[in-house]
């Protein structure tokens, strides 16, 4: 049976292992503490740092991994061609690949020797402007606006982020005064319907789910609950698949058929969420699940664990997507609209920044 699951007291049924990492982790309260009656001093917890500081925290990893990184590669004086080379090995190994890597350094290369560039910092401002050249087209903000319900439907192979990614964008969208309803159309990862129903909980908002049975029966259910309550937003989870899994892609793309069955406009996004910490093989999954469902927009998780930030310049140049959203931690706000002017002064921060 098909069911509305809104702070319904099932928490106990959720494994801690598939808790967002934040909740699992919540200290108890000590027992001497409870049982006196009296409570242990409250720490005033440290001020949380802006969005801006934990982007450029995060892509702090990929100068840090690089023996030293871009700050110290650009602290020499003077430019020479083996300067020039060890930065095309740099920016290999930050996952630009191949054809960004050879795009950025011919242009350097041209610029340094019509412009007459003299300092490693001028080439390094060269350098930053060509990247935010290349990936200034992958900023394009989600409009919901066209359509009510707006259905988004997610897809991603396992452990990318998925479904604690779709928690993250209902807390997003209910900040800007939008209504949002959850589809648990992953119904092939053990627990995957009980975790989303958690972030259903602690958004405050329905959660559409069956008990096993077919994806897109959830999703076609969750779209016509949504447009019976006016609801704003359809957030359709998917269950995770590889790519080299045409029989169970196919699935993926009966979930998109049906959507559109429910509602003809539909669906309005299909959202790819790529782990970053994968480098060249996001490229591969963007045209695996471009080819099923028909991709229309990224979301890029988890570039701060041991990502490396050039990926972004690589889905520029080899499979141009929307970077609808960046994700550089656990918190439930480190989910955040893609700016590529800011990513791009993060990712050549200075020194004093991966201190």
């Amino acid at each position: 049976m098909f069911g509305f699951f809104k702070k319904s007291g099932r928490r106990e049924l959720v494994d801690p292992a598939d808790l967002p990492p934040d909740e699992a982790a919540a200290p108890s309260v000590p027992i001497d503490a409870a049982s006196s009656g009296s409570a242990p001093p409250a720490e005033t917890p440290p001020p949380r740092r802006s969005w801006t500081e934990r982007l450029k925290a995060g892509l702090a990893r990929t100068r840090q991994q690089l023996g030293g990184g871009l700050a110290s590669l650009f602290g020499r004086r003077k430019i020479d061609e083996d300067l020039l080379e060890e930065l095309e090995s740099t920016l290999l190994m930050a996952d630009c690949g191949v054809e960004a890597t050879q795009h950025l350094i011919g242009e350097l290369r041209a610029r340094w020797k019509a412009e007459h560039l003299e300092t490693a910092s001028q080439l390094q401002q060269t350098l930053a402007g060509s990247l935010l050249g290349i990936v200034a087209p992958l900023e394009a903000e989600l409009d919901t606006s066209s359509h009510k319900p707006f259905i988004i439907m997610l897809a991603g192979v396992n452990g990318s982020g998925k479904t604690t990614s779709i928690g993250k964008l209902a807390k997003y969208f209910q900040s800007q005064g939008k209504s949002v309803l959850l589809a648990a159309g992953d119904t092939f990862r053990a627990a995957a319907r009980e975790q989303l129903m958690v972030w259903g909980e602690r958004n405050g908002v329905s959660v559409i789910a069956q008990e096993g049975g077919d994806a897109a029966a959830v999703v076609f259910d969750a779209v016509n609950a949504a447009r019976a309550r006016g609801i704003d937003i359809v957030l359709a989870d998917t269950a995770g698949r590889l790519p080299t899994q045409l029989h169970l892609m196919e699935e993926i793309a009966k979930v998109r058929r049906v959507i559109t069955k429910a509602d003809p406009s539909g669906p309005h996004e299909v959202m790819l969420v790529l782990d970053a910490n994968i480098g060249q093989n996001a490229l591969a999954q963007v045209k695996a699940f471009d080819a099923a469902a028909g991709v229309t927009g990224l979301v890029l998780t988890k570039l701060d664990g041991t990502a490396k930030g050039g990926v972004v310049a690589a889905i520029a140049r080899q499979c141009p997507k929307p970077l609808r959203f960046i994700g550089v931690g656990e918190a439930i706000e480190d989910l955040q609209p893609f700016r590529a002017r800011e990513f791009v002064d993060a990712l050549f921060g200075s020194a004093e920044d991966e201190a």
